[in-house]
């Protein structure tokens, strides 16, 4: 597990006690018979804390970006599957009035 992992795992247990605290505070209120109008500032300051760590990890965990130029060294050819038995070419948008004419450029 790498940093960013515990970083997700710290921001989805902000999340979630953020949530616990909301539902205990409401509790509360209702007891005290007063009506809730918004939530109390450590929560949403603990709100804000756990989308910014799940927001880090989710860009730190995954990986490092692919180019997606197509004369990119790191591009591999994709070949197609040996069976083409759910290959389908007779689909909805043979429907459509327009087509498309797509030159290759050499």
């Amino acid at each position: 597990m790498g940093l960013g992992f515990v970083v997700g795992i710290f921001g989805v247990l902000f999340l979630f006690h953020a949530a616990y605290s909301t539902i205990q505070y409401r509790g509360l209120l209702k007891i005290m018979e007063e009506e809730f109008s918004d939530p109390p500032m450590n929560v949403v300051l603990e709100l804000l804390l756990g989308f910014v760590f799940c927001v880090s990890a989710s860009l730190t965990v995954p990986g490092n970006f692919i180019s997606i130029h197509p004369d990119s060294e790191e591009n591999r050819i994709v070949s197609l599957p040996s069976s083409l038995d759910f290959t389908i070419f007779n689909h909805r948008a043979k429907a459509l009035p327009f087509e498309v004419d797509m030159k290759l450029k050499h």
